[in-house]
């Protein structure tokens, strides 16, 4: 692990398994109005993250991509009545405020939590209590970290900083 600066935080990813790895350190942090932006091209392991998130917070069988329905719902005891929405924006390019139009900005309200991928294909979205910025590094990755909200900060730098592979 690297810190860059008081909220920002580096990591080497060698394989998946150190990417689900940073996705279950993470899931510490998945509380209402949490959240987090993934980034990084095709294959750069957004999902991977958000399946070792999932897991570490018990949701069991399959977990896939809502590249098609754009949000997968998943109901948690933790966040009391909220849901954590997993989006993935990537058809979103050419029409970035179809979220809005399909009555999702209520999924990033407390008691809610949001996962999403590709978010600079939405206009609008509230600003993320953490990004993640997934980069191909050869065939490893590199992960940048960026804490946005302030009222996270401490829940997300606890977390980064118990992480270690």
């Amino acid at each position: 692990m690297q810190v860059l600066a008081h909220s920002t935080f580096e990591f080497s990813l060698p394989d998946d398994v150190a990417t689900q790895a940073l996705g279950a350190a993470l899931a510490s942090c998945i509380a209402g109005g949490f959240t987090l932006h993934l980034q990084g091209d095709l294959g750069a392991g957004k999902t991977t993250l958000t399946r070792g998130l999932l897991r570490a917070l018990g949701v069991r069988g399959a977990l896939r991509s809502p590249s098609y329905a754009l949000v997968e719902p998943y109901e948690l005891a933790l966040l009391e009545g909220g849901s954590l929405h997993h989006f993935d924006f990537y058809r979103l390019e050419h029409t970035p405020l179809a979220w809005k139009d399909a009555g999702f900005a209520e999924a990033f309200e407390a008691p809610h939590a949001a996962i999403v991928e590709w978010p600079q294909y939405a206009r609008g979205l509230p600003p993320p209590a953490l990004t993640v910025q997934l980069l191909h590094d050869g065939e490893s990755r590199h992960a940048r970290c960026t804490v946005g909200k302030t009222a996270f900060e401490a829940r997300v730098h606890a977390a980064l900083q118990g992480f270690a592979l």
